[in-house]
């Protein structure tokens, strides 16, 4: 339906920073502030792991901060954050505004269409990797405290899972909220295990040189690139932060980060790596190890806590996305419930909610434990990662304002270091790297086939529009007119809709009375009655065009709406009209050919989109839906 914004709206306002702060804390930082638990230890007992020695662990500790440093801290949380599409994060809001700048230039706006859906698709891959390694991880903890626990390991992670899915419908604000202190906590443990640490040897702050990270890499440049794999984990969950900024703005993201998040981790990586130099057999588990034996219970289910928190992350990342696709037309209108009437990016998409859950478990049963995972993790994301950082380059080039040189070689540096992250993920393909590259695939199958089959319709809709203003023209004065009044939906208030043009054709009759009616978004919470509707008069009596506004709160009520038409001098009885959709098919191919399954998935994308009859309120037996076969 047309999108547009509501006038004489009133501001409801805006949550307070502090309390977006906190919820931040709680949503978008848990899958990057709980790498602690695996990243460092899997750089040395990894399957390329180091060999210990104090020269090793200063440079992985080198290469852990200086590519948070780099990858979170500048890009994402400095310069991403900037190229927000209406107040919307993650990559498909940068496909969004990429796609706009690029539009003169057609090719260059194919390679962003394709690079953008990738990397959508990739994100999904890590949005159904990250709970899963995030919560075995710490349930793992468990066997530290006690051995007997060993088995008892998958069922609880797949009841944590259960349980955090089954909350998602109270609202990412609420869920933040919730999180929100535990996650202070928990970065507050993870400065003070680290601090204590760090103060026994302090020597290991000399890692702060990248002078380390460079020596190695010139020493050892085979060894550097397969231990990249494991330092990447140090930053996964970057791309979350900008997936999340519709829910909380890039304010609340950049303080929280700054403020706590990115001093805590470091704190603690140098303090797992202190303990390593002092007790080389720490290694087993340096994170839980850091602690004193009797805080190590308290420990365990602090980190369950914060892994759950964590992989709300990209949770609330995935309803975003899925959110966007719809609005630029790569799925099909999915169900959303928005559950803040103040911030609208927060919201929840049951659909997608419940399939996640099934494949979370799935990984869960699968892989069995962290390190396997582990090995699974990173090449969505690192992928993710680049595809970024060319939507970013190609805006920065497209923006009519001249892009600082300076700009964008540090772009080019970022860049140049996520694809050594992502070739070096790479080499674990086989591993279980495969898993996250083939839900990629298999959903960027989806996306663009639905995007495809769209563009194939409108193109279709397109080469037979009539401007509203020609409807008079077409009708012939001698078509019957039968009691009643019709109500057309259309997606154009400016152009006849096709459902009218194929009844006129077919049945040869009209109403009494025509309302051709469209059904328009507004960018606040709720329109108050009083500006819901509009009308205009296409011949008085018999013609109107109406126009309906909802706010990002409210579920359209079409029966309702028309009844506020009365303010405009039209008294319609909902219950006494007859409601007219259309529904555009493409045909099953002639022959079956290389691309012949694309036409199967369309259609059946299309049967299990929710029908516009029931998302609108409409009475079924009011209802005439009217099909048509484009062959193409």
């Amino acid at each position: 339906m047309a999108h547009t914004a509501a006038h004489g709206s009133t501001n409801n306002g805006k949550s307070s920073l502090g309390v977006l702060t906190l919820a931040a804390l709680g949503v978008v930082f848990g899958d990057i502030g709980t790498s602690p638990l695996y990243a460092f230890k899997e750089a040395f007992t990894g399957a390329h792991g180091l060999p210990v020695s104090e020269a090793n662990v200063l440079a992985v500790l080198s290469m852990m901060f200086w590519s948070v440093t780099l990858v979170v801290s500048l890009k994402y949380v400095s310069i991403v954050l900037r190229f927000d599409n209406g107040g919307e994060g993650g990559i498909l809001a940068l496909l969004a505004l990429a796609s706009r700048l690029t539009r003169a230039n057609p090719r260059l706006a194919w390679t962003v269409a394709t690079l953008g859906v990738f990397g959508a698709a990739l994100f999904y891959g890590d949005a159904i990797i990250t709970p899963a390694i995030s919560v075995l991880s710490a349930v793992e903890g468990v066997s530290v405290v006690t051995p007997a626990f060993q088995h008892w390991v998958e069922p609880l992670t797949i009841g944590i899972l259960i349980g955090l899915f089954a909350i998602q419908s109270h609202g990412t604000g609420a869920v933040g909220r919730l999180f929100g202190p535990v996650t202070v906590l928990w970065f507050l443990a993870l400065a003070l295990l680290g601090a204590v640490s760090i103060a026994r040897t302090p020597e290991v702050i000399a890692a702060l040189d990248p002078r380390y990270a460079l020596a190695f890499a010139l020493h050892s440049p085979g060894l550097t690139f397969l231990v990249l794999g494991a330092v990447f984990l140090a930053i996964t969950g970057a791309e979350a932060l900008y997936a999340d900024m519709g829910h909380f703005g890039r304010t609340p993201i950049r303080l929280a980060w700054f403020g706590l998040v990115f001093p805590s981790l470091m704190i603690n990586y140098f303090g797992q790596g202190a303990l390593v130099l002092r007790d080389p057999q720490a290694l087993k588990n340096p994170f839980y190890l850091l602690a004193p034996e009797g805080l190590l219970a308290p420990l365990v289910l602090l980190a369950t806590a914060a892994t759950v928190i964590a992989s709300q992350a990209t949770i609330s990342g995935a309803f975003s996305v899925t959110q966007q696709a719809a609005r630029l037309g790569y799925l099909p209108r999915v169900t959303t419930r928005h559950t803040s009437a103040t911030e609208r990016g927060q919201i929840y998409v049951p659909p997608v909610n419940w399939t996640m859950l099934v494949l979370v478990v799935l990984v869960v049963l699968g892989f069995k434990s962290s390190s396997a995972i582990a090995s699974a993790y990173g090449i969505a994301v690192s992928g993710t990662m680049v595809l970024t950082t060319a939507l970013i380059a190609i805006v920065a080039l497209s923006l009519p304002k001249r892009a600082n040189p300076l700009f964008l070689a540090l772009l080019g540096l970022i860049g140049v270091i996520e694809l050594l992250f992502f070739a070096a993920n790479a080499i674990k393909f086989a591993d279980g790297g495969w898993f996250p590259i083939a839900c990629g695939l298999a959903l960027f199958a989806v996306l663009t086939t639905w995007k495809r089959g769209g563009t194939v319709l409108a193109a279709h809709a397109a080469a037979r529009r009539v401007p509203l203003a020609r409807f008079a023209d077409i009708c012939d004065p001698r078509t019957p007119r039968v009691p009643g009044t019709a109500v057309y939906l259309s997606a154009d208030p400016e152009a006849v809709p096709t459902v009218m043009l194929h009844n006129l054709k077919h049945n040869k009759v009209l109403h009494e009375r025509i309302v051709f009616l469209t059904i328009a978004d507004a960018e606040l919470p709720r329109v108050p009655d009083a500006e819901r509707t509009e009308l205009r008069v296409l011949e008085r009596g018999r013609i109107y065009q109406a126009t309906l506004r909802y706010g990002f709160m409210e579920e359209p009520d079409v029966p309702e709406g028309l009844r506020l038409l009365r303010r405009h001098g039209l008294v319609i009885d909902p219950a006494d009209c007859t409601f007219f959709l259309g529904k555009t098919t493409i045909a099953p191919a002639a022959r079956r050919g290389l691309f012949t399954w694309r036409r199967t998935l369309f259609g059946w994308m299309q049967r299990n989109a929710p029908p516009a009859a029931e998302s609108f309120k409409l009475l079924p037996d009011r209802v005439v839906e009217l099909g048509t076969r484009v062959a193409v």
